[in-house]
């Protein structure tokens, strides 16, 4: 799988721009602002059907602007496939395939295997836990549509019992039939995604490992622990037994929407106790063993996109990152960075093709 050409219109501060890229290392490099990271989010917009760093979709029209449109041209297995994204404003966002409309955007995840890795991932520590629950599911996601399906279901049952409890709560009434009803099927539902997020984390936390004692020499003792409620007890006896608290809060307080993934240094949480170099290390080696992940389930090579990183490791990460390159464990990668001497040094370094686009 890679990127061949890409075409953007009104996309955040490009009024218009192409670009037709190198198979395997593309840098975009420039002064901070100029726009390098746009472009970026321009390919994961493609891959997700959204933007990385701006969840409010019309934030992503040029300003001064009604739409925009992102087009783009990839290879994937001998075959060219064009994708379109684009949004008008008070319309749906489109998204197309060699030109047939998306019913739904969830049936094309996973169609272009890609990973980012951006100083925004600080945003997996620092937030709670809702970002790293999204993470947990965006990789499973790529590569189980019926667990995305699952995914949409469950919180759509979790929206419809919330309304429920809030009805109950306003009109002073409670009818436990309706009510049993969501909770079997949140039970079914939440257990099955559990079961798999559960083995996710089983199979994914030795690649992290590997990764993880690759980039700082094994100096550092790290842990990802999965926490779940569902670990002890089944999601129908959890609801049942949360039904007064559920009544008095208005909303469901149990169940595989609260769970979490905690990032342990020394088995303390690193948010607390680990330094900056430590949590970029352990946010790189987390999101390198996404990239492994990704390629050894679904027999492709991700698209790779770097941003801004090389300003922020110190020189032995960096070393470690490009003797990666190097072995050719990566398909495509799209680099950005301010210091175009710097960039190109570094790959040249690696002995594979590459374009550097100044902006």
């Amino acid at each position: 799988m890679h990127l061949k050409t890409l075409s953007l219109f009104n996309y955040k501060n490009f009024a218009e721009i192409d670009f037709d890229f190198d198979s395997k290392i593309n840098c975009f490099v420039g002064k901070n602002g100029i726009g390098k990271t746009n472009i970026l989010d321009a390919i994961y917009h493609l891959a997700y059907g959204k933007s990385y760093f701006n969840p409010l979709a019309v934030q992503n029209i040029r300003h001064g602007e009604e739409f925009f449109v992102i087009d783009a041209e990839f290879a994937k297995q001998n075959r060219s496939e064009q994708i379109l994204c684009s949004l008008k404003k008070g319309q749906k966002k489109i998204l197309k395939r060699n030109g047939k409309l998306y019913e739904k955007f969830s049936d094309h995840i996973g169609f272009i295997p890609l990973v980012i890795i951006s100083p925004a991932d600080q945003d997996l520590i620092i937030e709670g836990s809702e970002t790293r629950r999204k993470f947990i599911d965006s990789v499973i996601s790529q590569l189980d549509s019926n667990y995305l399906q699952q995914l949409i279901q469950y919180q759509k049952i979790i929206s419809q019992r919330n309304a429920l409890l809030k009805y109950f709560a306003l009109n002073h009434v409670f009818e436990n039939d309706t009510l049993s009803i969501y909770n079997e099927q949140l039970n079914y539902l939440g257990q099955t995604i559990f079961e798999k997020r559960k083995e996710f984390i089983a199979a994914f936390i030795p690649i992290f490992n590997k990764h993880h004692h690759a980039i700082t020499n094994s100096a550092e003792k790290v842990r990802l622990v999965y926490e779940s409620s569902l670990q002890h007890h089944n999601l129908l006896q959890l609801l049942n037994d949360n039904l007064a608290k559920d009544r008095t809060l208005q909303y469901t307080s149990v169940g595989i929407h609260k769970d979490d993934l905690l990032f342990e240094i020394d088995e303390y949480p690193i948010k607390k106790f680990g330094s900056q170099g430590q949590q970029k290390s352990f946010l790189i080696a987390l999101k390198l063993a996404q990239f492994e992940f990704v390629k050894k389930e679904s027999g492709e090579n991700p698209i790779l996109l770097f941003d801004d990183i090389f300003d922020k490791l110190d020189e032995t990460r960096v070393e470690q990152i490009i003797k990666m390159i190097d072995k050719e464990q990566f398909g495509q990668l799209f680099i950005s960075d301010t210091h175009p001497e710097r960039t190109e040094n570094i790959i040249k370094s690696t002995h594979q093709t590459y374009k550097i686009f100044n902006l």
